[in-house]
């Protein structure tokens, strides 16, 4: 099964009042964190839908040469006026050829390479068309994502977003629990960011 990730960049980081891709946890940008975090676990390519300072994210990845790793830059030009199922489909639509994807925030950068491979070892053994992992019986990112459920995603029309969307592709969702606390952490405010900063480096 080939297996490429896409990942979310295109906000503002209006909550945090600064710029949350390129700042830093242990020397190394929090873009470039999941990025590295989702090929290690697997992606064959890893899609990038920026907006917001987009071009500061761009140079810095061309720099540090993730353009010759399977890294693809698209933007959201509109991303002052769209949610992040808009960045979806921009993403969906530049995804590469797979037979699925995962899907994750780029506000997340510290989930283990070994969530998404067993995430996608349970969509090997069971061809669920969605796999979340799961912490006390909660779904979290990264959802591995069948090339199967894109037709629907992209007709996907409703203001409750991607969390609308999830219920109601709700009988196609498999979950696997995972014992990894970087998927409760992401990025929006400055405390959460000193939590994952302390939690990457014990």
């Amino acid at each position: 099964m080939k297996v490429n990730g896409l990942i979310l960049a295109a906000g503002m980081s209006s909550r945090m009042g600064d710029f949350k891709p390129l700042m830093k946890i242990n020397n190394k940008t929090m873009i470039e964190r999941s990025i590295d975090s989702m090929l290690m676990g697997g992606s064959y390519s890893v899609t990038l839908v920026l907006g917001y300072q987009g071009e500061r994210i761009e140079r810095l990845l061309k720099r540090k040469g993730y353009l010759e790793k399977n890294v693809i830059l698209v933007y959201n030009k509109n991303y002052e006026v769209t949610n992040m199922i808009d960045s979806v489909k921009i993403g969906i639509n530049n995804i590469g050829e797979c037979d699925a994807f995962y899907l994750l925030p780029g506000d997340m950068p510290a989930i283990k390479a070994n969530t998404f491979i067993k995430v996608r070892e349970t969509m090997d053994r069971t061809r669920a068309k969605a796999v979340f992992p799961t912490i006390d019986g909660y779904k979290k990112h990264p959802p591995l994502i069948s090339i199967e459920l894109v037709k629907d995603i992209l007709e996907f029309n409703s203001d409750g977003g991607l969390r609308e969307m999830w219920k109601e592709l709700d009988s196609e969702i498999i979950t696997v629990p995972v014992d990894d606390l970087g998927c409760n952490l992401d990025v929006d405010t400055k405390s959460q960011y000193i939590n994952v900063c302390k939690y990457m480096t014990t």
